[in-house]
């Protein structure tokens, strides 16, 4: 004989607790939702009021912005500056990560916290002396410079989530290496890697969305030469005011790489956000 097993929630409680979730859904959707639909309006249209939500939709906006803009040129710079950028951390990040997690050292901890307190620091606090480091060397407006500023300003998370991933994989199979002859790079090719794919790859999406995000570096360190998307947004902010429909549309352009990216990639950035600790 089957037996039904009961909710320990009252039907009420349940509803309720339903209903807040599509409520708050909805809230933090509308104004992505709010954004694609101005995008398709003419600049009368954006700024009708009462708004409008019923309307012919025009593709004027996304034909001018590439015209005006050449949104080409910065969705390059962006993919270009945020992989390298992604690459370089996670070349320096894990080694550090590795001696970190197999040789801790009496400071160890005190290093890891250091490194994220770095991340509590306003980064108009650094914005002076890199500004005249990249100005002496050169560098600014371009390529370069952002992926340097996007590596190294990523460098704790990337540490910090690496070392996550790397301690949970236990020392006994590295030690059970090394006494059958492997050499360090035997090590790390045959075993730590295999076995810390997963926490690379979830610290490489995650950064990589973070650098294709990156707005406050990206407008004071370049401009239209080496200039990211997040600079062509900020490009239709002019003295006149603010041209809503095509400003939209820039941003919509800007942002649905990286959403498309976020989305089949949502596994591993939750793994990621959350330090290694789901698995």
């Amino acid at each position: 004989m089957s037996t039904r097993r009961r909710s320990s929630y009252p039907l009420g409680l349940l509803a309720l607790r339903t209903a807040a979730a599509w409520g708050v859904a909805l809230l933090l959707f509308f104004p992505l939702a709010w954004l694609l639909l101005t995008a398709f309006k003419t600049e009368l249209q954006a700024i009708a009021v009462p708004p409008l939500f019923v309307f012919t939709p025009t593709l004027e906006n996304f034909h001018e912005v590439q015209e005006r803009s050449d949104y080409l040129l910065y969705a390059k710079n962006s993919v270009i500056t945020s992989v390298l950028s992604t690459v370089v951390g996670l070349l320096l990040a894990a080694p550090a990560a590795y001696a970190m997690a197999f040789f801790k050292g009496k400071y160890t901890k005190d290093i890891l916290m250091w490194m994220l307190s770095t991340k509590m620091m306003p980064a108009v606090g650094a914005l002076v002396p890199i500004y005249v480091l990249a100005q002496k060397s050169h560098l600014l407006d371009t390529q370069l410079a952002l992926i340097i500023v996007f590596a190294l300003s990523n460098l704790p998370i990337m540490v910090w989530m690496l070392y996550s991933h790397f301690k949970d994989i236990p020392r006994e199979i590295l030690e059970a290496a090394r006494m059958d002859g492997a050499t360090l790079w035997q090590e790390v090719r045959l075993v730590l890697l295999p076995l810390g794919m997963g926490g690379l790859a979830s610290t490489g999406l995650l950064c990589l969305v973070l650098s294709w995000n990156e707005a406050f570096w990206s407008l004071n360190l370049s401009a239209a030469k080496a200039g990211t998307l997040a600079t062509l947004i900020a490009s239709y902010s002019s003295p006149e005011g603010l041209f809503w429909a095509k400003l939209s549309a820039a941003s919509l352009m800007a942002i649905a790489p990286i959403v498309v990216f976020g989305w089949f990639s949502q596994k591993q950035l939750v793994q990621g956000m959350t330090f290694g600790a789901v698995k």
